[in-house]
């Protein structure tokens, strides 16, 4: 009976949504204009960790909210440190729950000028492109999410529940902001759950641009990394000893090599595996499909876990990335030291993680955590929220698939997660792979899907929060 009702949910709020999605307009030249130059004016502030003009950023957006019509008191900047987070307030008028909060980061990574193509902090289009740091990663979401509320705000638009936007100031370094909103400021960003700007992804062919698939994220590995010590008197080189603490974190290092954490999946995985399976194809979409119908399969698995695209959805995987060791070159090295980065499966812990490694590399040598860091669940699959998405994606791309997926890498959504708040990767934004350029040189994003992100975000919004005003 539950699955029958969840069913019959979803395929109402699905017309619904697709009703109110059909009658969507496109963004008018007005707020293209008034969104592109919003997006010009944050990818040209240096927003990395070396920057640090988060906070520049974080005023500057409030001045346009509050130009926008927000109350001064529904407008907060955040300080934390040398960085901030801005939280902002739509009130809506109650009768459709608890709030919705919306989440993006302002800051980037760090960028060279001398690496890139163009200046990397200022805004270019070109080419059917706009290049800039952190145009993808993540200002173009987040510059979305802006121009949405200012455009329902001036068309006097009143949400059915309170639209919460939360944004954070150091995603791509520590995450502190998001911690310090969760842990001292609850009050201003507690909600029912999160829509996340920072994820979700749509596929463009590489041959044609037509749109081909639509992921949305619910789960996303933990991020955590660990230090390997071994350590050891030492001594004078020319009198070598079997314990060398070189000799040890080597073996150490050969046996994390080695070693597969256990078979996993959820939800998530498997809705992603049957889905992608067929479109994948060859070894590797057999195997997706088979361990859709069979979760565990053996054979599935083994496949699977040879794939360095496939491994990480499977199992909580551990690579070492950076090593160290010794203090002279005619000593005995009294300490080695490697860092090995782990991306764990959701419902898994940090500290389970740290105890599987100790056991791995044995008592000669430390395994400890190398900062705090956070794990989450999984987010329940809700038919609202997957209603509302795929309305959205079809409201540019009608034929257009919406899968839920499990990210490798890691958002303020793990964050909240582990707050009891469900998040979920919904950005609209759709890109060839060949053009991911996130973290990486001459970072770019297609022009017409940054427009059609507009539209994306006022249909989901409308879709879970009210239909907007008008026709």
């Amino acid at each position: 009976m539950a699955s029958r009702l969840q069913a019959l949910v979803f395929s109402t709020l699905l017309l619904c949504g697709l009703a109110g999605a059909a009658q969507a307009q496109a963004p008018g030249e007005a707020q293209r204009a008034q969104a592109r130059e919003i997006l010009r004016r944050v990818v040209e502030m240096d927003t990395s960790v070396e920057g640090r003009r988060v906070p520049e950023m974080a005023n500057y957006l409030a001045d346009q909210f509050r130009a926008g019509g927000f109350p001064a008191g529904d407008v907060h900047v955040v300080p934390y440190q040398d960085t901030a987070a801005l939280v902002v307030r739509y009130r809506g008028n109650g009768s459709g729950g608890r709030p919705i909060l919306l989440i993006a980061h302002m800051d980037v990574v760090t960028a060279r000028r001398e690496d890139w193509e163009r200046d990397p902090f200022s805004f270019v289009e070109e080419n059917g492109f706009f290049f800039g740091r952190g145009v993808y990663d993540n200002k173009a979401g987040l510059v979305a999410l802006v121009s949405t509320f200012l455009q329902l705000k001036a068309e006097g638009y009143t949400p059915s529940r309170d639209l919460i936007i939360a944004f954070s100031g150091d995603e791509e370094t520590s995450g502190a902001t998001v911690r310090d909103l969760l842990a001292n400021h609850r009050a201003l960003i507690d909600a029912e759950f999160a829509l996340n700007a920072d994820a979700g992804q749509g596929t463009l062919d590489e041959a044609t641009n037509a749109a081909t698939a639509y992921s949305m994220q619910t789960a996303e590995k933990s991020y955590a990394s660990y230090t390997l010590t071994a350590r050891n008197p030492g001594g004078h080189s020319s009198q070598p000893r079997a314990d060398n603490a070189i000799f040890d974190i080597a073996d150490a290092i050969a046996r994390v090599r080695a070693y597969q954490f256990r078979v996993m999946w959820n939800d998530t995985t498997i809705s992603s595996f049957r889905a992608n399976g067929p479109r994948v194809g060859g070894e590797i979409g057999q195997a997706m499909t088979r361990f859709a119908q069979n979760p565990g399969d053996r054979r599935a698995a083994r496949i699977l876990s040879a794939s360095p695209f496939a491994v990480g959805q499977i199992r909580t995987t551990c690579v070492p990335t950076m090593l160290s060791g010794g203090h002279a070159d005619n000593a005995l090295p009294q300490r080695a030291t490697v860092t090995v980065n782990c991306r764990i499966f959701p419902g898994v812990s940090v500290e389970e993680i740290r105890t599987e490694l100790q056991g791995v590399v044995g008592e000669s040598v430390e395994v400890a955590p190398l900062d705090t860091y956070y794990s989450s669940d999984a987010s329940a699959l809700r038919p609202d929220v997957l209603a509302a998405v795929t309305a959205a994606v079809r409201a540019n791309y009608p034929n257009v698939e919406v899968v839920p997926a499990m990210s490798a890498g890691a958002t303020d959504g793990v964050f909240y997660r582990a707050a009891g708040i469900p998040t979920y990767g919904v950005d609209g934004l759709f890109i060839r792979d060949s053009d991911d350029f996130s973290h990486g040189l001459n970072e770019r994003v297609p022009v017409q899907s940054f427009y059609d992100n507009l539209t994306h975000w006022r249909v989901l919004i409308t879709a879970l929060a009210g239909a907007p005003p008008g026709p």
